[in-house]
């Protein structure tokens, strides 16, 4: 199927504003199927990792990268995993779904909009998702001292949008151009589980063999708990940190680029 761009607005972010209605009221309908995963699911995965198998975990704080306790330790990277498990939910079948099953996208750039007008509407309300749960995530780790400082607990809100935007973007030009679903069982087994395992949310990656904590290193989740962990904990390594930055950053914009090309050669098969 082929379709036209007719006069798409030269600013794709003025583009994205005209599709803030398209969003919004779809969000509207359907917020309230978000309450028990932004809420509920975030305190009893504190309460049962952090709080009740964290009792039975004692180590000493420079082996827990400077946490006093196992929740401490746990709770940043869970964060972190909770950014990534949003993204996953939101740019895998939803954008195949607009491009194959619903063709909304084809109907959106039949309007004078474009790709990117497209691609940048829908990471805005990826971001606005990210944004949201990890929120919720963080009001729900006040109750249980994790925090060392408010400030460090809103630079760290600012940080998942940015670790989301690191997953968001690859893994949306990867959805755009596949021309069936049938490669998401493979995403979300060989990526999101394997990440949420062995980048350091759970332990510290030292208790890996030396080749695969290298490999974890490379991984944008890795890059997230880390900063993230800083950032909570009140330990923040400023060279480390502009490291972590600067790959998310990175990240980010060739997915961005690579999205662009991918749902333009999909939208002209």
């Amino acid at each position: 199927m082929s379709t036209t761009t007719p006069t798409a607005p030269a600013n794709p972010i003025a583009g994205a504003w005209r599709l803030r209605d398209y969003w919004l009221i779809g969000y509207r309908r359907t917020w309230k199927g978000s309450v028990f995963t932004s809420f509920v699911t975030p305190f009893l995965t504190v309460l049962a990792m952090g709080v009740l198998l964290g009792g039975y975990v004692t180590a000493d704080p420079a082996r827990l990268d400077g946490a006093t306790s196992y929740l401490a330790f746990v709770a940043p990277g869970m964060l972190a995993t909770q950014a990534m498990n949003t993204v996953f939910g939101e740019v895998t079948y939803p954008v195949m779904g607009m491009v194959k099953w619903h063709k909304t996208y084809f109907s959106m750039t039949a309007s004078p909009l474009g790709v990117k007008d497209v691609i940048l509407s829908h990471l805005s309300f990826v971001a606005f998702r990210v944004a949201t749960t990890c929120a919720a995530f963080l009001l729900v780790l006040a109750p249980f001292g994790v925090w060392r400082s408010v400030g460090g607990a809103i630079i760290a809100f600012f940080v998942q949008v940015l670790v989301g935007m690191a997953f968001a973007t690859p893994i949306y030009a990867l959805s755009a151009g596949l021309k069936d679903e049938s490669a998401f069982s493979l995403v979300f087994r060989l990526g999101m589980i394997p990440l949420s395992l062995f980048s350091g949310t759970f332990f510290p990656i030292s208790n890996l063999p030396h080749w695969l904590a290298a490999v974890a290193k490379v991984t944008p989740l890795w890059h997230g708990v880390d900063l993230t962990r800083m950032l909570v904990l009140g330990r923040v390594d400023a060279s480390w940190a502009l490291i972590h930055v600067a790959y998310l950053v990175v990240l980010t914009t060739l997915g961005w680029l690579w999205a662009v090309r991918r749902l333009t050669h999909r939208m002209v098969d």
